[in-house]
């Protein structure tokens, strides 16, 4: 195969890769996986396990098959593995070949399986932006969770401190205190936890609006925030990438049109080379008719 061989093979692939259906295809296939995956778990299923394990290789047959479309589709192989989201596509291809047949390996090639489903976040761009965004926001969001943590604990052993007597069940311990604080500031059931206090100290009212004021509306804004904040900026980035890929697709064809027309006038200088060597004997014939005639 040569090299115009070659670039007509990559192109080919490359419009697949690009095309819509396709994606399509591949979200669906994943779906339909995840759900083969989930129908195992059911024991009504078990006598379809042949006709499972038949769908189960069809599906890692058909992502082998794209994973190397896409490899194909690169104009340079290396480049595929420059991608974060290309090598957990191809280590969770290649984890799926290993067989279920039985043995040690069954329980780590089911569960392996399982993840499969995590590459519509690797094949749809908006749910890449939306991991790209958690995985960037989970720094900052430490902070705020440490500084939860540090409200928690003070409201905690507050709370044991003061409440311990009315009921050990919620307060006997700074453990204990803060699990009872955090189903306060999820709201489960936390008016009775109150009403219980308040019937021994009339003041603790005080106590749990201030720690949810603090727990539920600031931090949980917080949180939001450096979201919301993290997410424009992905937005801002996955808009500019796409702008470059339809940037450096027009280069491509640029230099495709260059190539073209370079081979073109190649083409064309043969034709008039060639054309002007044939006319040459001709014209000497011309000429030796016309001294013929005139010695005559």
């Amino acid at each position: 195969m040569d090299r115009s061989d070659y670039k007509s093979w990559q192109a080919a692939f490359e419009r697949l890769r690009s095309n819509k259906v396709f994606e399509l295809v591949v979200v669906v296939i994943i779906v339909f996986s995840a759900l083969v995956v989930g129908a195992k778990t059911y024991e009504e299923t078990t006598r379809f396990t042949r006709i499972m394990d038949v769908l189960d290789w069809a599906v890692t047959i058909f992502f082998v098959v794209e994973i190397a479309i896409r490899m194909l589709a690169e104009r340079r192989f290396i480049n595929f593995f420059k991608s974060g989201w290309n090598i957990f596509d191809f280590v969770i291809v290649v984890a799926s070949l290993i067989p279920v047949d039985g043995g040690q390996s069954i329980l780590l090639a089911r569960l392996l399986r399982v993840f499969r489903v995590l590459r519509l976040v690797s094949i749809v761009p908006e749910l890449r932006m939306l991991m790209n965004a958690f995985l960037k926001a989970l720094p900052r969001m430490g902070y705020v969770a440490l500084f939860m943590f540090i409200i928690f604990y003070i409201y905690g052993a507050v709370g044991s401190f003061i409440f311990r007597e009315i009921n050990p069940f919620y307060w006997e311990n700074i453990t204990t205190a803060m699990l009872t604080l955090f189903r306060v500031a999820t709201f489960e059931s936390w008016t009775s936890i109150m009403y219980e206090t308040m019937e021994v100290h009339a003041w603790s009212w005080l106590y749990y609006i201030s720690f949810i004021f603090l727990s539920a509306f600031i931090f949980l804004n917080m949180m939001i925030g450096i979201v919301l904040e993290v997410m424009q900026k992905e937005s801002a980035a996955l808009s500019l990438e796409s702008g470059e890929g339809e940037a450096a697709d027009i280069h491509w064809l640029r230099e495709h049109v260059a190539e073209l027309q370079e081979q073109i006038g190649a083409i064309h200088a043969h034709v008039l080379a060639t054309s002007g060597s044939a006319s040459e004997p001709a014209h000497s014939n011309l000429q030796n008719t016309e001294q013929n005639t005139q010695h005559k």
